[in-house]
């Protein structure tokens, strides 16, 4: 980018000048002109060269606008210095019977106030200033009365079409090197979204079963100690497995499976004496789902666990999986719950969800009677299938 603001600074801002310089100036040292009119034309010259410069830079240097929108304001008294040396320019070529290159200089100024301007003003001003342009050639006439009116039009629309033509490329280079910085910051979000959320996965669940079975071994410490003692070791594993997986986390390489959720979901509920019951077709290890969508249901079946042990008081479970229609069909329901149709859709639920719809699949839940129900479906490439 830095590389293309220098060409296009430059390239814009020496075209300008050259054909200023090398016709205007031409015309200025002509045979026949006086020596009053070239003095004027010549402090008019560099009045407009350096007034078309600093204006181009101003814009360059000004944010890109959205089409449509006002680029930026032009800095007054330099537009005005610009507009009484291109008269003087013009005026001076004029009179010495040059009836084209008087143009140049209005055609380069108004091709340069253009580009503050928005595009339907912008087309308009254009417009304007070429009939205006062939107003002096159709009264004056000369030697040439063609030349003299369809010429300067002519100039005054190149002049816009070089000019405009490439701001329209720095403008479009510069939305795009700002989406660019835009993604990069999304990419940078959407990482610590992920990373809240796997942490809030791992923790939570955690959490809720290290809380239930501390409870259990609470009420179990008079009535069977060993018992007590084995739930307190198993709290004891849970807070280290929480502690491994944490640092799995942060380091970036910790994979949720869909087999291995299935089956802590089973252990966990269980401890919690919870009847589970569970259907796997085929085995969650071995079916033709990729990686990230096992990932995926692995974080539903996460979700749905301890959503299970923390609100409801669930006495029975279902967890079936099956492979049907093109479609991986993950469906978790337990008893025991309160609350309103609807209640019950956390943070967890509702993040999962979004990433099941990125992935092109859907996840609901519903309470059906007395019951809560989490539905997640993903697609199954069909060439997956076939291997």
């Amino acid at each position: 980018m830095r590389r293309f603001r220098r060409y296009t600074r430059w390239s814009l801002t020496g075209t300008t000048a050259f054909f200023l310089v090398t016709v205007a100036g031409a015309g200025l040292l002509a045979s026949g002109v006086p020596v009053w009119a070239r003095g004027a034309g010549a402090v008019a010259l560099v009045v407009t060269a350096v007034c078309c410069a600093v204006l181009l830079h101003h814009r360059l240097a000004s944010d890109p606008a959205a089409p449509g929108q006002r680029p930026g304001r032009p800095p007054v008294a330099w537009m005005a210095a610009s507009a009484a040396g291109t008269a003087t320019l013009g005026g001076v070529l004029l009179a010495v019977r040059d009836d084209a290159l008087w143009s140049l200089a209005p055609a380069m100024t108004v091709a340069v106030a253009a580009t503050f301007l928005p595009s339907p003003r912008r087309w308009a001003l254009i417009a304007v200033a070429m009939a205006a342009a062939a107003v002096p050639g159709a009264v004056a006439g000369g030697d040439d009365p063609v030349r003299a009116v369809l010429f300067p039009p002519g100039l005054v629309a190149f002049s816009a079409w070089v000019t405009l033509g490439s701001l329209w490329a720095w403008d479009i280079a510069e939305r795009l090197n700002a989406a660019r910085r835009l993604d990069g910051e999304l990419a940078v979000t959407r990482e610590r979204l992920r990373f809240a959320a796997d942490l809030h996965d791992i923790q939570g669940h955690h959490l809720q079963v290290i809380a239930r079975k501390s409870e259990l071994a609470a009420r179990l410490t008079a009535a069977d100690p060993a018992r007590a003692t084995a739930e307190m070791l198993e709290v004891q594993r849970l807070a280290t497995d929480a502690l491994s997986d944490t640092r799995a986390v942060v380091q970036g390489y910790r994979r949720t499976t869909l087999d291995a959720e299935l089956a802590n979901a089973g252990r966990v509920l269980a401890a919690a004496d919870i009847g589970v019951r569970m259907h796997v077709e085929p085995a969650a290890g071995t079916g033709p789902l990729p990686d990230a969508d096992r990932h995926l249901l692995g974080l539903v079946v996460r979700e749905a666990t301890t959503n299970v042990l923390r609100h409801s008081r669930a006495r029975a479970a279902e967890i079936d999986y099956h492979l049907t229609d093109g479609l991986a069909r993950l469906r978790v329901r337990n008893d025991g719950t309160t609350g309103p149709p609807g209640s019950g859709a956390g943070t967890g639920l509702r993040t999962l969800a979004d990433r099941l719809r990125a992935a092109g699949g859907e996840l609901t839940w519903e309470h059906d009677h007395g019951s809560f129900v989490v539905t997640a479906c993903l697609p199954v490439d069909a060439s997956a299938e076939t291997r």
